[in-house]
């Protein structure tokens, strides 16, 4: 086996319309994603299926853990049912109506819940479609909105709206979320559940509980895509498994203009808790249509490499895009090209921050390893998170960790510098090393005769023992 360097930074791939087919998916593993996402605001619960068992042979084929990620659609404001798309002119008016409340007149414009309606007051912003389409709320009499028309255009049917700043009263999870999450827990066993327009912590522990009634292992990530996500970050963080920059929803809540700060404060959040983080939305939009990406393009993915990012998402690129095998291509070199210069998170606790016995001796497995020039630093791990607070210091030396969960690999496939690997279950600790080794030399990390680092607890299969370290020749 040829010995090679790991991408670090992973990449999350949403499954489409143009990679449907068992060898559209094959290709797409074989080039080298991590995890694929199935977007549950479009396609149907049959196409979901299909694709899911492409990239479990997918994953079979390649030999690595890939992970699925069900991407509910959430609570979203959208434009109603239109007979025929609708043309805005700036400086006209529109009224503004629940969908339920049509009743078949023409000009009217319908938007779903029809809640908004109760919650708009004069002054408020309405955006469409991203924020293509401006509308200011002028007046409001009987849940009906009249709005002046600042930046017109054409609407279409079930177009996204966007309120900036207005709390709108409706739950976290629709009837329609939790059918789809039911499905996608049950039916296609997914690994990780991205939560869409999370406002506080208390929506991520509803949905873990959801969850954890269901007997699925599946992970929560939390999208941050409000400004109320971005005010309660941190008490974010401390529920959920992972987190993702939703730059899209977050850039027309927010501004355009405030999205790469909160991006890196996002991001420096969550390596600070030993959370993953996705950085998302249009990385390499113009590959919808173009084989080759803009120069801004690939500096805006260097630019989240160099963040920190966990993973980066491509979205239309691969889901409906004409190049996704030149995206994930694109994404995978500019990632490689600017790895190197990240520099090494060294983080040795001081006593009064109270660090966990997990976490110093994680760091000093990593200080240990760096010093030693070992080729890799070994983790088994029992639920990951052994793994996750040595990857949490982005060291130089690539991180394989070892496990006898398969679930637990495709957790861990979106976890940055992290190559997971499935090993059988050790009888003892000095059992377990052996495997751990032994598995390490299958890859094509290590080779015989290679240094490496374990770091490992010495009470086998208990998560959070993790309380040593030694040295060996693979």
């Amino acid at each position: 086996m040829q010995r090679q360097t790991p991408r670090r930074t992973k990449i999350v791939a949403t499954l489409g319309p143009a990679t449907s087919s068992p060898e559209a998916v094959a290709a797409l593993a074989e080039a080298g994603i991590d995890a694929a996402r199935f977007n549950f605001s479009h396609g149907s619960r049959d196409d979901h299926a299909r694709r899911a068992e492409h990239v479990r042979a997918a994953q079979e084929t390649v030999g690595r853990a890939i992970a699925l990620i069900a991407d509910l659609q959430g609570p979203k404001i959208r434009v109603g049912d239109l007979e025929q798309p609708m043309h805005l002119e700036t400086g006209g008016h529109v009224i503004v109506v629940g969908a339920e409340e049509l009743d078949g007149h023409k000009g009217l414009l319908p938007v779903s819940p029809a809640v908004l309606g109760d919650v708009l007051k004069p002054g408020h912003d309405v955006l469409i479609d991203d924020g293509r389409l401006r509308l200011q709320v002028e007046s409001v009499e009987g849940g009906r909105a009249t709005c002046a028309v600042i930046t017109g255009g054409t609407v279409t049917a079930h177009k996204g709206v966007n309120v900036p700043g207005v709390p709108i009263p409706i739950p976290s999870l629709t009837r329609k979320d939790l059918e789809d999450l039911d499905f996608a827990l049950h039916e296609l066993d997914v690994d990780y559940v991205a939560l869409s327009f999370v406002r506080s912590a208390a929506d991520v522990r509803d949905l873990r509980d959801l969850i954890e009634h269901a007997g699925s292992r599946a992970r929560v990530i939390a999208k941050i895509e409000k400004a109320e996500a971005v005010d309660a970050l941190l008490d974010i963080l401390a529920e959920t498994d992972a987190v993702m920059v939703a730059r899209g929803d977050l850039g027309v809540e927010i501004g355009v203009a405030e999205v790469p700060l909160i991006q890196k404060r996002i991001i420096l959040r969550a390596l600070e808790r030993g959370k993953p983080v996705i950085t998302a939305t249009q990385m390499l939009e113009s590959m919808v249509h173009s084989p080759e990406p803009t120069r801004a393009e690939a500096s805006d993915v260097a630019n989240a490499v160099l963040d920190g990012s966990s993973a980066l998402m491509l979205s239309a690129e691969t889901a409906a895009g004409e190049y996704p095998l030149e995206s994930v291509a694109y994404m995978d070199r500019v990632a490689r090209v600017i790895e190197p210069a990240l520099g090494y998170r060294h983080e040795l606790p001081e006593p009064h921050e109270n660090p966990s016995i997990s976490e110093a001796v994680s760091n000093a497995a990593c200080d240990l390893a760096e010093a030693l020039g070992a080729k890799a630093i070994l983790v088994p791990t029992f639920s990951g998170r052994t793994a996750s607070t040595v990857a949490r210091l982005r060291p130089k030396r690539p991180i394989i960790a070892l496990t006898h969960h398969a679930g637990v690999a495709r957790n861990l496939a979106i976890e940055w510098g992290v190559t997971p690997v499935v090993i059988p279950e050790g009888r003892d600790v000095e059992d377990l090393f052996s495997r751990s080794v032994s598995a390490a030399r299958g890859t094509a990390i290590v080779e015989a005769g290679d240094l490496v680092v374990i770091t490992a607890g010495t009470a086998v299969n208990m998560p959070g023992t993790t309380n040593l370290i030694r040295v060996e020749t693979a």
